[in-house]
């Protein structure tokens, strides 16, 4: 067993608090609506929200795998911190045993955010998942990113 670790950072003038609340405390009403084509539906298999909580995320049309089971690591609202793993789903493969993700929304210049997203794979054996794999990956966080800042810029008065 490995670990592979990439670190990705976006800048974007919405504040960190918006994102915050539009990617993780309403993520799993709010992804579903901008981008269904991605994401059919997130629910509860355990817990309250918090971390230990498992999520089942149903995948939609647009998207080759079906569904995904995640855990929440860690959730603090006050630091604009979100971590999760990726633990069960069609993403994994013969390769990969887990993908965990530590998000933090940092504040950046003028009132906007650097999103500093770390991005930790946990290897089967000893093959690695390939560069073109990783970016794979990056690609579709990069996407989504994209998606809610949109949202939210068309949105001025959502999430504040």
């Amino acid at each position: 067993m490995g670990l592979i670790t990439s670190e990705t950072e976006i800048t974007t003038a919405i504040p960190a608090a918006r994102l915050f609340k539009a990617f993780v405390t309403d993520g799993d009403t709010l992804i579903p609506k901008i981008a269904p084509q991605a994401f059919k539906s997130f629910g509860i298999l355990e817990g309250d929200g918090g971390p230990g909580t498992i999520k089942q995320i149903q995948m939609g049309e647009g998207v080759p795998s079906k569904n995904v089971k995640t855990r929440i690591d860690a959730l603090d609202a006050e630091k604009f911190e979100y971590t999760y793993t990726l633990l069960e789903g069609d993403l994994l493969n013969e390769k990969i045993e887990s993908i965990s993700y530590e998000v933090v929304f940092a504040p950046g210049t003028d009132g906007g955010t650097i999103a500093k997203i770390k991005t930790t794979y946990t290897t089967k054996g000893d093959e690695a998942p390939t560069e073109e794999e990783l970016n794979k990956g990056k690609e579709t966080g990069m996407a989504m990113f994209k998606v809610v800042e949109g949202y939210l810029q068309q949105n001025p008065d959502a999430y504040v």
